[in-house]
């Protein structure tokens, strides 16, 4: 889950992470005021679920309130545009509204669950306030890395090492060694799978700021964290996201024209490279778990045709604890109720009742292609599209 700027410098400032003064702002009047009280002059961010807002005109520094007021305006009740969105962008609700700093020096610091090494890995750069993405791939050796023991946690002398390779001027070896223990304790504390500040800056007047801020948490950790549960904001999130959440169903949006629906994340993984094989792209990723029912699976289906980019259904099921049968009555049934947003679907089962789900399928009259391998799918896709 994802969560606003605004909010993870919230969650910063709990475990004494140092951040910019500033607060939100919902209207342009609320943005001028903030702006005189931090003495006329501030920075004005959008607050949205993507990167790049610089560069799409989502922050702006102003220079008096009434700047101040009119940027908010044009900003406010907008959808911004950026490299990370779709074409339609995502809805500018809120603003957040900070002090300027003036800045000597810029870093990257983040942690991560990294699937390499099968545990968190800090990241830092000295190329603070640019796409890391980008360091990384022009730049490599520019990036620090260092593995976290899961038991032991960052310890200090780590914390030392990243600033000293960071070249941090040695009377703030220190601060940044306690700013990296914080954040660490961010990330372990709130279950988080990333937490990012790009940049981290050293002021002027020798001061460590995180002034922006990214916290990504753990979706199935969500339940020992409700008050982190309540800071979902549906309005930046795919409808499709959105409503799968609702079911228990792991969905993600992808940008592709073939919509997958199967039962298993390694099943998932290998379907969407059948389509590849057939020569589409899959338009999502869908697992509806191995225990779901008729109205799970009807579901699914709902979900996967959301998207009007899918132009035909691939449904790979390995019956197991959920039978085929099962699968079968729950895709008719949908179907059936909703026959003129049908796509065309093409049908691998095997496992618990495959026969009897085949049947249902082949006798419902929808319009299906039913394929014995993976192989066959590709083709299916291959000649359909």
């Amino acid at each position: 889950m994802k969560i606003h700027e605004f909010q993870s410098k919230a969650i910063f400032a709990k475990y004494g992470v140092p951040i910019p003064e500033g607060l939100v702002a919902t209207t342009p009047d609320e943005a001028g005021e903030i702006t005189r009280g931090l003495g006329g002059k501030s920075v004005i961010k959008a607050q949205v679920h993507a990167g790049g807002r610089g560069k799409a005109g989502g922050v702006r520094l102003v220079s008096s309130a009434d700047e101040a007021v009119d940027f908010a305006s044009q900003l406010l009740g907008t959808n911004l545009v950026t490299a990370q969105t779709g074409s339609e962008g995502v809805p500018v609700r809120k603003i957040l509204v900070e002090e300027t700093i003036e800045v000597a020096d810029e870093f990257y610091l983040a942690f991560l669950v990294d699937g390499s090494t099968e545990g968190v890995v800090a990241i830092a750069s000295s190329e603070g306030g640019v796409d890391i993405e980008e360091v990384a791939e022009s730049s490599p050796e520019k990036i620090i890395r260092i593995s976290v023991d899961p038991v032991l946690g960052l310890q200090p002398f780590q914390g030392r090492k990243i600033a000293y390779a960071l070249n941090i001027q040695p009377d703030l070896v220190r601060s940044m060694s306690s700013v990296l223990a914080k954040l660490y304790d961010v990330f372990v504390s709130n279950d988080c799978s990333l937490v990012e500040i790009n940049p981290l800056v050293i002021t002027k007047e020798n001061k460590i700021l995180a002034v922006d801020a990214k916290i990504n948490i753990d979706d199935d950790a969500l339940f020992r964290h409700k008050d982190l549960a309540d800071l979902l904001d549906s309005e930046q999130e795919d409808p499709g996201e959105t409503e799968a959440r609702k079911f228990d169903i792991n969905y993600v949006k992808l940008e592709g024209d073939v919509g997958c629906i199967v039962n298993g994340a390694g099943l998932a993984m290998a379907t969407m490279d059948v389509v590849l094989s057939g020569g589409s792209k899959p338009a999502n990723f869908l697992d509806i778990g191995g225990g779901a029912d008729e109205e799970k699976v009807a579901n699914a289906l709902r979900i996967v045709l959301m998207d009007s980019d899918v132009k035909l259904v691939l449904i790979n099921i390995f019956g197991g604890i959920l039978r085929c049968d099962v699968a079968a009555r729950g895709f008719v049934q949908y179907g059936k109720m909703n026959p003129s947003i049908m796509r065309h679907m093409v049908v691998r089962m095997l496992g618990t009742n495959a026969d009897e789900g085949r049947k249902i399928l082949s006798e419902s009259g929808l319009n299906i292609t039913l394929v014995n391998d993976l192989a066959g799918a590709s083709k299916a896709i291959s000649a359909l599209l």
